[in-house]
């Protein structure tokens, strides 16, 4: 179920469905890094003003779901329009400082985004852009993230599955049991 705070602007309602903190596991494959399993939490939260704070942390997991090195952690903050555009601000451990527009797929809780500008420190890695879906789903958040750098066009490389709230317990099971997880994310969307 879909809770809608009182104390958020109203200019939110439609991204409500965001809110919360999430965690779960997904997958991970992109040319030049190793494929893995990998363990999620994210945030979304809002102070009343016309944004939501967006924090994500992942990090590998081993077979048993044991949580082996940080992956990757990003922050951000989301806003929609009153056309149901959306538009993300986004930094990433890696020297990513992104800009992301996209929007709020109508009748439904799903969100399409796509980079509109990439800035990247000398530290980090090449990539030029990517696309991003999230969706609720049966009360799961699910996503999928796809990026291209000059040597790979735009793939999939993330997607996972997340669950409202769960104990690192149901975390670790959920990564066990990855086997019904498609490896693109995408058909969790058709």
């Amino acid at each position: 179920m879909i809770e809608i705070p009182s104390d958020l602007n109203p200019s939110l309602v439609p991204l409500a469905f965001l809110l919360g903190n999430w965690a779960g596991a997904g997958v991970t494959d992109f040319p030049g890094a190793e494929k893995a399993n990998f363990g999620q939490e994210v945030s979304f939260t809002h102070d009343g003003r016309d944004f939501i704070e967006y924090r994500s942390y992942t990090w590998v997991l081993d077979a048993e779901g044991n949580k082996v090195k940080p992956l990757e952690s990003e922050s951000g903050y989301w806003r929609i329009g009153d056309d149901r555009k959306v538009e993300v601000v986004m930094v990433r451990d890696d020297g990513v400082v992104e800009v992301w527009y996209g929007e709020l797929a109508d009748q439904k809780p799903q969100i399409d985004l796509v980079t509109d500008a990439v800035a990247r420190t000398a530290a980090s890695g090449p990539y030029t852009g990517g696309k991003r879906l999230y969706g609720y789903v049966k009360g799961d958040l699910m996503w999928v993230g796809e990026k291209q750098t000059p040597e790979v066009p735009l793939r999939p490389y993330m997607s996972a599955q997340l669950k409202k709230v769960v104990t690192p317990e149901e975390v670790a099971d959920m990564a066990r049991n990855l086997g019904d997880l498609p490896d693109d994310g995408i058909a969790f969307f058709k």
